[in-house]
């Protein structure tokens, strides 16, 4: 169960670190093309998505690696989640039907992630 702990958790942490930083770090019109969304969105909260992505990104696996409070990774998957519902409410509000694939198969890894991170407690 660890190994596959590992493998999810680090696979989401290396997705997360790019699209969050990418949400942080670039403006709109830069993420326009990539992420349509962002034109219906206020410009600090696509920057707090990201934070929030970036620090899921992190609690995944900083705390088990250290030893320290593993507890956290589960919260970070489960904020991970939650993410990926929003994500998914705000293309189907959208009409975007067909480009939710992704979050679901994320919303997936990150409730895989959480699961397998019980094996901890």
């Amino acid at each position: 169960m660890d190994v596959a702990y590992w493998i999810v958790a680090v696979l989401l942490a290396v997705f997360y670190l790019y699209a969050g930083g990418k949400k942080v770090l670039q403006s709109q019109e830069q993420l326009q093309p990539m992420m349509g969304w962002v034109d219906r969105v206020p410009m600090p909260a696509v920057r707090l998505i990201g934070t929030l992505e970036v620090l899921g990104a992190i609690g995944l696996v900083l705390p088990p690696l250290t030893g320290i409070a593993a507890w956290l990774a589960i919260a970070a998957a489960i904020g991970l989640v939650l993410i990926q519902v929003g994500g998914i409410v705000v293309h189907v509000s959208r009409g975007e039907t067909k480009v939710i694939g992704l979050n679901i198969a994320l919303l997936v890894a990150a409730a895989a992630a959480a699961w397998l991170g019980t094996t901890w407690l």
